[in-house]
């Protein structure tokens, strides 16, 4: 190899880090501008009056089912802590579920599945790996039901896609049942595998029982289903209920894709997308303002509070331990 070469690759190296980070802020700029110029196409009074609209049971009842949702959520780490076998209080785990959702859903999956999950089971004294585990069962379980629905919604209710996505319902039913497969896999697996576990980088996967595969499925089913439901409820059956819970699928995993914390933007683009018409544009976004903030800010606020009394009794059962 020449010389040259050699010297030019550790620079490339060492700038890569860079070119990265520029290139994620120019992702980002885009995303913004996209969302500002999507805004301004709004009629900003329509929007208000569509949301002053509701009457408060309905707002009462999305509020409920929003709160059944993240209650749900907060059993994924209580399956975790069953299959790994691991001691810490299930009110306490429930909690750092609960917590660690809510920061998910509004400052990105890097914040508040990962980085909260690690605080506040490591304060409680729980080890790495554990973490880990307790981590990865809580994804498996919230995909497994999504690709469970989003499989049946693709095959027996697809949705009606805009020409230009070039993706006919063929195609939507094809890809419908390869992802039901993947779920029916896993069961499988759980029920008839020998081998239980894998080493992937250097991590063990345990596959679990039977029973707590069935219960990992069961719950996030009902869970994807009850989120549906709270938009449902908001749109005041406007739309029928199958083609809401398909809108909404499509808008996760876009999100997910996209990297944009609480897929802001994304969620609305990928509504309007697809139920403007028959929906109109600012009816549609009063909608979705009022979803974001019965399902992700008021979850925020109140795990806000949980997070500060976590904390405080973590640092006064280090404190009784040090003078200890």
């Amino acid at each position: 190899m020449p010389h040259d070469a050699v010297r030019r690759q550790p620079s490339l190296h060492a700038a890569w880090p860079y070119v990265k980070r520029i290139l994620t802020w120019v992702f980002f700029a885009g995303v913004a501008w996209l969302i500002v110029r999507q805004a301004r196409a709004i009629e900003w009074s329509q929007v208000l009056e569509s949301v002053r609209g509701y009457q408060l049971s309905t707002l009462a009842i999305a509020a409920l089912l929003a709160a059944f949702s993240h209650a749900l959520y907060s059993t994924y780490d209580l399956i975790g802590r069953r299959i790994t076998g691991h001691k810490l209080p299930a009110t306490r785990v429930a909690a750092i579920g609960a917590i660690s959702y809510a920061f998910n859903l509004n400052f990105g999956s890097l914040v508040g599945g990962v980085a909260f999950r690690y605080r506040l089971y490591s304060r409680s004294g729980l080890d790495n790996p554990t973490i880990t585990a307790v981590l990865g069962i809580s994804v498996a379980t919230n995909w497994l039901g999504y690709l469970l629905l989003a499989g049946a919604v693709a095959l027996w209710h697809p949705l009606d896609l805009p020409d230009d996505w070039k993706l006919g319902t063929s195609a939507l039913r094809a890809l419908g049942i390869v992802l039901t497969l993947v779920p029916l896999a896993y069961l499988a697996m759980a029920w008839k595998s020998r081998r239980r576990s894998w080493t992937v980088r250097g991590r063990e996967l345990t596959l679990p029982k039977l029973r707590f595969a069935t219960l990992q499925l069961a719950v996030s089913t009902v869970n994807w289903a009850v989120i549906a439901a709270v938009v449902y409820t908001l749109l005041e059956r406007q739309v029928d209920y199958p083609t809401v819970l398909g809108v909404l699928l499509l808008a996760a995993v876009a999100g997910v894709l996209t990297h944009v914390p609480a897929g802001l933007g994304v969620l609305e683009a990928v509504f309007i997308a697809l139920l403007v018409p028959p929906l109109n544009t600012p009816a549609l976004v009063g909608v979705l303002l009022t979803y974001r903030a019965i399902y992700y800010l008021a979850p925020l606020l109140l795990a806000l509070v949980l997070y500060a009394s976590v904390e405080a009794r973590g640092r006064v059962k280090a404190i009784r331990t040090v003078r200890r």
